[in-house]
């Protein structure tokens, strides 16, 4: 068959898109990892600490069940109204969520924050089932080596942190459990921002929060913002559908990364509501 010059360049063209568009799916399925573990943005770099901002604190190393070292900060309080285990999202380390844990410690909570593997300055690269092990080191920590009890530890999770705290959800009760800002899924996501490929079938990881919240019966409280311009809001009212009772609906305005600094007054008044009734229906039960 002889090809008229033009169905020839025709024909090239579409081969070369072609190419193109293969090599974008490749490039996306094999670099998922880096795509969604953001530890140098914007530094692994850990130069401050909470006494920076006249917080006590105790510098920890976890060990997980698969032998990986983590770093992590405990921020200690006498008679804490209960224990707060922080998940963070999925740029930085623990160094860079200093205005939460100020906001944390005067709300009355005790607070354990940790760096995943290969952020910071904890060992190992990061991985799905990899974090989920840190996840757990973190509780074991909390009840094992520190004694707290499970009814006095609330998990909290910012963004992609929101996955973390929810698979922990499903292994262990807890006093209640916030996601703020936080996505349904990685598959959904990666369908609402590559809408022109197979983005559903081509994740690696799951990261399934909604999936997760079908299991959780503790009080929980879902915060986001309608502005959110990296999750949608959507999202969040999504989880909040999907979870059980009780739980509550804090709406933000402002930004992903600063919203709750942007409605400070707002934000300290929904958590210190959600730590009262948290209180409040464990002394219910314990009577």
């Amino acid at each position: 068959m002889i090809l008229l010059p033009q169905f020839k360049d025709v024909l090239l063209l579409f081969l070369f898109g072609l190419l193109l568009f293969l090599a974008l799916i490749a490039y996306l399925y094999l670099n998922q990892t880096n795509l969604i573990h953001l530890p140098d943005i914007p530094s692994r770099d850990v130069n401050v600490s909470p006494q920076q901002i006249g917080l006590e604190y105790e510098s920890i190393t976890l060990h997980t069940d698969d032998k990986v070292k983590l770093d992590g900060w405990f921020i200690p309080l006498e008679n804490p109204r209960a224990t707060l285990l922080f998940f963070h999202g999925n740029a930085g380390n623990i160094s860079h969520r200093l205005g939460s844990l100020k906001l944390f410690h005067e709300l009355g909570l005790a607070v354990l924050i940790i760096d995943y593997r290969g952020y910071g300055r904890s060992e190992g690269t990061p991985s799905e089932q990899g974090i989920y092990r840190d996840a757990e080191s973190a509780w074991r920590y909390l009840t094992m080596t520190r004694n707290v009890p499970e009814s006095d530890i609330i998990l909290f999770g910012r963004s992609f942190g929101g996955a973390v705290a929810a698979y922990l959800a499903t292994k262990h009760p807890s006093m209640g459990m916030v996601l703020e800002s936080t996505f349904t899924s990685v598959p959904d996501m990666a369908a609402e921002l590559y809408p022109w490929l197979p983005a559903r079938w081509l994740a690696r990881y799951h990261y399934n929060t909604r999936e997760r919240l079908v299991g959780v019966n503790s009080r929980l409280m879902v915060i986001h913002s309608r502005h959110d311009e990296i999750i949608p809001f959507a999202h969040g009212r999504t989880l909040f559908d999907t979870a059980n009772e009780p739980k509550d609906f804090l709406e933000l305005s402002g930004d992903h990364n600063e919203g709750f600094m942007q409605n400070i007054e707002h934000y300290q008044q929904g958590w210190d509501d959600f730590i009262r009734s948290c209180v409040s229906s464990k002394a219910m039960d314990s009577g």
